[in-house]
């Protein structure tokens, strides 16, 4: 793996600003995301994209076309529930030492599938879920068992723990092994916590950021 900020990457807080113009043209239907030939001969020998995003599988989250970036612009990790495990954690490193990324965002999202059945299984009867399901579920239940006990109705109970396990995730990447918080500590690397909007396009920064 290479030195970490070898490569000529954009800083975190200017990788932020580019997410957030590009969000804003997606919203505005004003996209420029246009793959061409010339872009994926351009991106053969290499790449050096300018944020990490772990976010969920759900098929109505597209990662690059909700921040409006082309080829080789991000790195995208994507796991039903945006959870993390040494998979992830992995996968941050080889990005921010061998790319010089310095941006990471944990990028949830409104009605999250992941988040209704870790309720589901917090709060009904036991069910037969798999035991690949049920080791999502367990990766997401501390982050929502704590909202259990506060006696919100069902809408808000999930509107709250989307939030709280995209802070649980971000914050395990932070602390998710010495590389990282070397790269946190010492080189710039920034670990924010985002929430998509499926009904608005929009995505709302609220973790991690500078001054929080």
């Amino acid at each position: 793996m290479g030195t970490p900020g070898e490569n000529a990457s954009p800083s975190a807080l200017e990788a932020l600003a580019q997410l957030r113009e590009g969000n804003a043209r997606y919203v505005a239907n004003a996209s420029t995301l246009r793959i061409t030939d010339a872009d994926r001969l351009d991106a053969v020998g290499g790449q050096s994209p300018i944020a990490v995003v772990l976010g969920c599988s759900d098929s109505r989250v597209p990662t690059e076309v909700v921040f409006d970036q082309g080829v080789g612009e991000l790195f995208v990790i994507r796991v039903a529930g945006n959870i993390v495990q040494p998979s992830q954690i992995g996968s941050v490193e080889f990005a921010a030492q061998n790319f010089g990324t310095r941006l990471v965002v944990v990028l949830g999202h409104t009605r999250c599938g992941a988040i209704d059945a870790t309720i589901d299984a917090l709060t009904g009867p036991a069910g037969n879920a798999s035991r690949n399901l049920a080791s999502i579920v367990s990766r997401i239940a501390p982050s929502v068992e704590p909202l259990i006990a506060t006696e919100k109705d069902r809408a808000s109970l999930a509107r709250e723990a989307v939030r709280a396990n995209v802070r649980y995730s971000a914050d395990a990447l932070r602390h998710g092994s010495d590389i990282i918080e070397s790269l946190v500590q010492d080189h710039g690397l920034l670990i924010v916590g985002a929430e998509y909007s499926l009904e608005s396009g929009i995505v709302e920064f609220f973790d991690g950021l500078p001054g929080d």
